[in-house]
């Protein structure tokens, strides 16, 4: 899977900067916040590994795919570094600094109520941030149907970009195809509307900074987090170790060290 591996603000700044002229070029692009389970789903579903690998933009959310990144690059090059781009605060940053670029935003999953009292928070912490629409749809597969009647939404909106909070790997399908009927940028963002509408408690800086968010995200929903770390985990530990030994350069290098 490619990944751009760059620090938040470059990616805030791309992001922004591409959003506001993407009207003049009529083109959208597909954004990613990746992260290990990502790579773990699109190493079995090999429609879902075709999509991250040939299509829009990845970035490495999470620390067990920035670690992999930063080792395999440093063993090429001691003095490279790679970045993360954590997703939710890739969101909050985007909603903060796109009031000063006159970017409008888009927001579509979550429930009703989440999404409403989403909004009335953005709106309280970014005052003067211009909201082109937000809808939340009925549970159902990302379909023909789904796509037709969400970028007729888009269209008659204008946003300049699309936040898209349908989980992984869902979201990931539905920004690739409504960036393509579209024409704006659409970001997947997973959990950030919970988080932002407080509907879900967000981890503690230092979770966010010492690569353990994960231990405080499984502590609050371990009825349904705990097969993606338990398996997710497992498969993307995997993964790596495969792509290692498929490179036998790297694999040369990491013997050496």
């Amino acid at each position: 899977m490619p990944f751009h591996g760059v620090e938040l603000d470059h990616a805030v700044d791309w992001l922004l900067r591409d959003s506001s002229r993407v009207s003049e070029s009529a083109t959208g692009t597909s954004v990613r916040l990746a992260n290990a389970y990502c790579v773990a789903v699109a190493n079995t579903d090999e429609a879902y590994g075709k999509l991250l690998r040939e299509s829009g933009v990845n970035f490495p959310d999470g620390t067990p795919v920035w670690a992999v990144m930063n080792m395999k690059a440093r063993l090429k090059r001691p003095d490279t570094a790679v970045d993360r781009v954590r997703g939710p605060s890739f969101f909050r940053e985007c909603l903060d600094k796109g009031r000063s670029h006159d970017v409008s935003h888009y927001f579509l999953g979550g429930t009703s109520d989440t999404i409403n009292i989403m909004v009335g928070e953005v709106e309280r912490q970014y005052p003067g941030i211009h909201i082109a629409g937000y809808h939340a749809p009925p549970f159902g597969p990302v379909d023909a149907a789904f796509i037709a009647a969400e970028s007729q939404r888009i269209l008659a909106a204008k946003p300049d970009i699309v936040w898209v909070g349908l989980g992984t790997p869902k979201q990931d399908f539905a920004t690739t195809m409504l960036a393509r009927e579209t024409g704006v940028n659409c970001v997947g963002v997973g959990a950030a509307f919970d988080f932002v509408a407080g509907c879900q408690p967000e981890a503690p800086k230092f979770f966010q900074k010492s690569g353990t968010e994960w231990i405080f995200r499984f502590a609050t929903e371990p009825k349904r987090l705990w097969r993606r770390y338990t398996f997710g985990n497992f498969r993307f530990v995997h993964a790596v170790f495969v792509d290692i030994f498929r490179d036998s350069n790297l694999l040369g290098r990491l013997r050496e060290k």
